[in-house]
């Protein structure tokens, strides 16, 4: 679905694939005339908007329904032209949500940062992408009868 997705679906970018468990995910944007900027290399928007959703969704999907999960704070690094075509990869390791839990339940939330570098085809880093990751635990539900 997420390659309907209108920011997606206009911007030349593609899921490749993400896998059942949400632990990892591979996008591409291809170089074409409208993904390009005024010097012809890809536009800056469009290699960030190719990162967005993915950790703060992979994050999600992992902890479940007893977290609340937002994007906090991104930062992207251009680090070289990107002249051709460029694919992100992203995973999310057990150390990771292991990290996470355990931090929440010591201190109520958590902001933990991810890293994904964008790389062409040769494996040219064109850019590195950073996201930090707001988490904490809902709320307990209270009933109609003040009671948990």
């Amino acid at each position: 679905m997420l390659n309907f997705w209108p920011p997606f679906l206009f911007s030349g970018i593609t899921v490749l694939e993400v896998s059942k468990d949400f632990r990892h995910a591979k996008v591409r944007l291809k170089k074409k005339m409208l993904t390009s900027n005024y010097v012809g290399t890809l536009f800056g928007g469009s290699l960030f908007a190719m990162t967005d959703p993915f950790f703060m969704m992979m994050v999600l999907k992992n902890l479940g329904k007893d977290y609340i999960v937002w994007d906090k704070r991104s930062e992207i690094e251009y680090v070289s032209p990107g002249k051709t075509t460029v694919y992100a990869e992203f995973s999310l390791a057990d150390a990771d949500l292991a990290e996470i839990k355990q931090e929440v339940a010591l201190s109520g939330k958590y902001l933990r940062w991810f890293e994904v570098e964008i790389k062409s085809a040769d494996g040219t880093v064109v850019a590195i992408v950073k996201k930090q990751i707001y988490v904490r635990a809902k709320a307990p539900a209270i009933q109609k009868d003040g009671k948990l």
